[in-house]
């Protein structure tokens, strides 16, 4: 798997309570979902504590403060399935570009005071072996 620092979200960012990804993206106003799909990596780097489920949300918007975010895609995930290494179902872009992409992480349940999230676009995720 290729990652590139300029195309991040968040880089082991820790997740102690709702927040939006440390970076945002910028993809132009074109639709990012045509064509090959584009490969998303949402990894917890840090185990997590407390919280009852974490929801990662994939946002768009036509401006980098997110005045009017549109939510395109989520996930939750139980704090079982919270351990370091652990994924979200979401592995691709999804269709609904407005120029700006980010992630929003929602806590449900007690703040975590452990637990940080890697995550960006990739480059041939980890599953994809060719022989």
């Amino acid at each position: 798997m290729i990652l590139d620092e300029q195309s991040l979200f968040s880089n082991k960012q820790a997740v102690t309570a709702t927040c939006v990804s440390e970076n945002v993206l910028d993809f132009g106003k074109r639709e990012v979902a045509f064509g090959t799909p584009v490969e998303l990596f949402i990894q917890s780097s840090e185990t997590f504590n407390n919280l009852t489920s974490l929801t990662i949300k994939v946002q768009s918007a036509t401006d980098e403060a997110f005045t009017n975010a549109v939510d395109l895609v989520e996930s939750t995930m139980a704090l079982a399935d919270l351990a370091k290494g652990a994924e979200a179902n979401i592995k691709f872009l999804p269709k609904g570009n407005l120029g700006f992409m980010r992630l929003q992480y929602v806590v449900t349940g007690d703040a975590p005071t452990t637990g940080k999230i890697l995550a960006g676009i990739c480059d041939g995720i980890q599953q994809s072996f060719h022989n």
